[in-house]
C-alpha cells in the first residue's frame, strides 16, 4: 500500500465547536470555563469544554461530577444542536467554494480533497488558510487545519497545533514526523491501546516501526495491520462525499474488570449518553440497539433489539439497552468491555414506501 504523493488532502477541525459557538453568541460566557452538556448537580457528561475549562483537565465525555472536582467554577450550559447544525451548514458552504469532494465526519470536522480545486489556486496550504480566515471573519469561530497527501496524516496534522493551527506535513517529512510522534497522538490509538503499547516498550512511532505486521496483528488483532501501515504514513482511502453510515457505536474497555451489576448499569448509561451525542452530531436516528459485552476471560456476546420507533435520546437508548441487559444471566461474571451501538437508521424515502405509520421522534 503506497500513498499517492500527488493528492492534496485537508482535514478541518473546529476548535471546541459547541463551546465556541456558545461563547460567540453569549458574551458573558467568553473567556470563562464552560461545559456544554452535563449538569452542575453532577449528573450527565460533558459534550464539549471550552479551552479555559480544558486548562483544568475538563474533557469531553467526562462525567459532570469529575469535571466539577477539577474545575469548581465550571459553568454548564445546555447544548443547542439546532444552532450547531446551522453553523455546520455555513461551514460546509465555505468548503464548497473550493471543492465538492467533502467528507463530513461530524458537525465540526471534515476531510477535503483539493487536488483539483474549483478556484484553480493549486496550493492546499493557501486553501486551508483561506478557509480558516473565512470561518473567522464570517462566523466568528476558529478552526485548525492539517494538510498532507492522505487522510490519516492530515487528521494527525490538524490536531498538532490546536487551537487555530495550520500544520503541513509534506511527503518528505512524513516518516520523520511519525517516528518522533508520541504513540498516544496517533489517530486510532486510545488510552487502553496506548498503555498496552507502552508496556511493550512502544512510546513513539519509531519504536512501533520496529514490530513486523504479523507481530502487531498477533498483539492487536486486525487493528495491528492498521497500526503497521499507519506508522509508515500509508493511506489510500479516498475522500468520500456521500459516505453512508450504517451504524454508530461506542465502547469502553475498563482498566479494572467490573464485578457489580450496578457498576455495569452506570457505565452503560454513560455510554448511551456519549452515543446520543454522536448521533446528534451526525443527525441520525435508529431503531436497532446492540449491546456488546466482553468478559474477563475475553469471551464476548452481543444482543440486539429493534424498537417500533426511532431512537436518538440517551434515555430512550438506555431503556432499550437495559431491557437487553436484564435478560442476560451474568452469573457473577466479571466484565472487561461494554459497548452500545445504534443502527437501522431513518431513511425518509424508504419509510414512506415500507411503513407509513412508523413513529419518528
Amino acid at each position: 500500500m503506497v500513498s499517492d504523493n500527488r493528492r492534496k488532502i485537508i482535514h478541518i477541525d473546529m476548535d471546541a465547536f459547541y463551546a465556541s459557538v456558545e461563547q460567540r453568541d453569549f458574551p458573558e460566557l467568553r473567556e470563562k470555563a464552560l461545559a456544554v452538556g452535563g449538569s452542575p448537580d453532577g449528573r450527565g457528561v460533558v459534550a464539549t469544554a471550552s479551552y479555559e475549562a480544558r486548562k483544568f483537565g475538563v474533557r469531553s465525555a467526562m462525567s459532570s461530577r469529575q469535571a466539577i472536582e477539577r474545575c469548581p467554577h465550571l459553568i454548564f450550559t445546555r447544548p443547542r444542536f439546532d444552532v450547531y447544525r446551522e453553523v455546520s451548514g455555513q461551514i460546509r458552504a465555505i468548503f464548497k467554494r473550493y471543492t465538492d469532494l467533502i467528507e463530513p465526519l461530524s458537525l465540526d470536522e471534515a476531510y477535503l480533497d483539493v487536488t483539483e480545486d474549483k478556484q484553480g489556486i493549486g496550493s492546499a496550504i493557501e486553501i486551508a488558510q483561506a478557509i480558516k480566515l473565512a470561518i473567522r471573519e464570517e462566523l466568528g469561530l476558529t478552526a485548525s487545519a492539517g494538510v498532507s497527501i492522505n487522510k490519516f496524516i492530515a487528521k494527525i496534522a490538524s490536531d498538532y497545533q490546536k487551537p487555530d493551527g495550520l500544520t503541513f506535513i509534506g511527503p518528505s517529512k512524513i516518516i520523520s514526523f511519525l517516528e518522533q510522534l508520541p504513540i498516544e497522538k496517533f489517530f486510532g490509538v486510545g488510552k487502553v491501546t496506548a498503555q498496552k503499547m507502552k508496556n511493550m516498550g512502544i512510546h513513539t512511532g519509531k519504536e512501533l516501526k520496529g514490530f513486523t505486521e504479523n507481530e502487531l496483528i498477533r498483539r492487536f488483532g486486525k487493528s495491528g495491520k492498521f497500526f503497521y501501515h499507519m506508522v509508515r504514513g500509508e493511506d489510500n482511502r479516498p475522500v468520500k462525499p456521500n459516505r453512508i453510515v450504517k451504524s454508530i457505536g461506542i465502547e469502553d474497555t475498563f482498566e479494572t474488570d467490573l464485578k457489580e451489576e450496578q457498576e455495569m448499569r452506570k457505565e452503560l448509561q454513560l455510554l448511551c449518553e456519549k452515543l446520543a451525542k454522536r448521533l446528534a452530531d451526525k443527525e441520525k436516528q435508529g431503531r436497532t440497539v446492540t449491546l456488546k459485552i466482553k468478559f474477563a476471560d475475553f469471551t464476548q456476546i452481543t444482543r440486539s433489539k429493534t424498537s417500533g420507533f426511532y431512537l436518538s435520546a440517551s434515555l430512550d437508548i438506555f431503556q432499550q439497552i437495559t431491557e437487553l441487559f436484564d435478560k442476560m444471566d451474568m452469573a457473577d461474571r466479571k466484565v472487561r468491555l461494554l459497548g452500545v451501538t445504534l443502527s437501522n437508521f431513518y431513511d425518509a424515502d424508504l419509510e414512506k414506501l415500507s411503513n407509513p405509520q412508523l413513529r419518528l421522534f
